[in-house]
């Protein structure tokens, strides 16, 4: 390629949440964003159907970064306390902010709303997709669809599960299908939530009301793909009862205020997260499954980490020093590997029906679990960072 290309510290290929809030972290810096448009902000009084439950953690980080001041008031929600059932329908587990002296557990946001708060201020350089990749001893050159060219000292994949970057650097990954698919949609609800979250284990799905604004909940419905099948081709007031009779009339009576999506389900894990002058991001280098809410809390914790090593490189000549790249990894290593294999165990011991005996012994451990106050605020900490 010729001496013509645009050159940078960074590039970030990817334009969801984990890319741009690098973007957003690393502004002042050299950095290119490959991005394609963002979505679409719900028109006022609608919701995006896709949300995330941001910890305490990422919520303070996106604030650093100027984010978090950008999303209305209006269109958050603090999770105050949060109510788990095990498949028996008498086991539970609940979490609450204020025992564990905490404001919130989290906060409930809309995908589109947090997506246009952290590209407020940040340029993107082309929409185009990245099709090839080309790293040497200096830096990477990338070429985009659309012809253009540029080159960087180091490449940020945060392009998703099927990740372009990752495949090009040539990082093997080890994939799993759950056989099972999300249902999210958003719902009116006739009793308050009061802000708390509810989550029932049903001997195989798993199905999470979340607070948001107003008296409405998002519901995350893990389940077999045939009943998802089944789920999405019910009538709006049919979905509306089977959802509230799961849920076991929680909530009272639901209404749907969002299009149903199916999101199908799978485990991920890149063998590294770091090549030669390359980093990969978020679901590029890992995705879980959504009973924990942990997916996108992962990723930002990678951003944070990624952030913090480029900003504090003072030693080092360029961002994609190997010596940068492996302490990114390391510490990246211990809280990936511990999160993974946490909500595969629970998917595992919950996700299924098998067996009286397994089923009283998950269901009596909820229940000592929530009578250990110990153990239950790790479990609140750890899930909060």
């Amino acid at each position: 390629m010729g001496g013509e290309e645009p050159e940078f510290e960074v590039a970030i290929v990817g334009g969801g949440i984990v890319g741009t809030a690098l973007a957003r972290a690393l502004q002042g810096q050299r950095v290119a964003l490959v991005a394609q448009a963002a979505p679409s902000r719900p028109a006022p009084g609608a919701l995006d159907a896709r949300v995330y439950a941001i910890s305490p953690g990422n919520a303070a980080f996106l604030e650093r970064i100027g984010a978090w001041k950008s999303i209305p008031q209006d269109r958050l929600a603090p999770v105050h306390a949060m109510r788990v059932f095990g498949d028996d329908g008498k086991a539970r587990i609940e979490f609450d902010a204020y025992r564990s002296g905490a404001a919130e557990l989290a906060w409930i946001v809309e995908d589109a709303e947090l997506q246009a708060a952290l590209r407020w201020g940040v340029e993107v350089f082309s929409a185009a997709g990245c099709e090839r990749i080309e790293a040497n001893a200096e830096s990477v050159a990338l070429s985009l669809s659309d012809g253009v060219a540029l080159r960087a000292k180091l490449v940020v994949g945060a392009d998703g599960a099927r990740s372009v970057v990752r495949a090009q650097s040539g990082i093997s990954v080890r994939e799993q299908g759950y056989d099972q698919t999300a249902v999210v949609a958003n719902f009116s609800c006739e009793r308050p939530h009061r802000n708390v979250a509810w989550q029932w284990f049903q001997g195989g799905p798993v199905l999470a009301l979340l607070p948001l604004p107003g008296e409405r909940v998002s519901m995350v419905w893990s389940v077999a793909e045939s009943e998802a099948a089944r789920l999405m081709a019910l009538a709006p007031r049919e979905l509306c009862d089977v959802v509230a009779l799961a849920s076991h009339h929680s909530l009272g009576a639901l209404g749907l205020v969002t299009v149903p999506r199916a999101l199908p389900l799978r485990r991920l894990r890149a063998q590294r997260m770091t090549a030669p002058r390359i980093a990969l991001l978020g679901d590029a280098a890992h995705v879980i499954h959504p009973l924990a809410g942990q997916g996108a809390n992962l990723g930002l914790q990678d951003v944070r980490a990624l952030a913090d090593v480029l900003l504090g490189r003072e030693s080092f000549r360029d961002a994609g020093e190997s010596r940068l790249l492996r302490r990114f990894e390391r510490s990246r290593a211990e809280a990936v590997t511990s999160m993974d294999a946490a909500v595969h165990g629970l998917h595992r011991l919950f996700g299924s029906a098998r067996g009286e005996v397994l089923a009283s012994l998950r269901n009596a451990g909820l229940n000592l679990a929530d009578r250990l106050p110990v153990l239950k605020n790790l479990l609140i900490r750890q899930a909060m960072a």
